[in-house]
């Protein structure tokens, strides 16, 4: 704990403050990987794909929120986090959350409208941003 930008959302509550699990974020991580590892099947639909890639990034995201001793319920929220979490920039961390607003529409309205290379692009992100949190939460 203890960094200052998301102490303050704690005190607005999108965040809240909980001790590290370890148990918990490596359970994340795992998860995370075993999407990324559905990702990779190509006889797998581009649809379970998209979301298997969005769910490795959300996992991972969520994880490193977790390290830090936060939680929160809200997935834009997980991915914003990130600025402070993992220092990416804005540019980064907005891949993501246009992927959460592309994932609702398709979980939401059943508007799917993706392209191998968008999915490719999304697992790209998730990958770079599930070895960023491996590597810093390591013991």
């Amino acid at each position: 704990m203890g960094l200052v930008p998301l102490d303050n959302l704690v005190r607005i509550h999108p965040l809240k403050a909980e001790p590290r699990n370890d148990a918990e974020i490596g359970r994340m991580l795992r998860r995370a990987r075993v999407r990324l590892a559905d990702v990779a099947q190509t006889a797998n639909s581009l649809e379970t794909r998209f979301s298997c890639a969005y769910d490795a990034a959300h996992a991972a995201a969520l994880a490193m929120l977790r390290w830090h001793g936060y939680r929160s319920e809200n997935r834009v929220t997980v991915f914003q986090c990130l600025e402070h979490t993992l220092g990416w920039p804005p540019a980064r961390w907005r891949l993501l959350d246009a992927a959460h607003r592309k994932r609702n529409l398709a979980e939401y309205e059943g508007h799917f409208d993706l392209g191998e290379g968008a999915v490719q692009d999304l697992a790209a992100a998730a990958l770079s941003l599930v070895t960023e949190v491996e590597a810093r939460t390591a013991p």
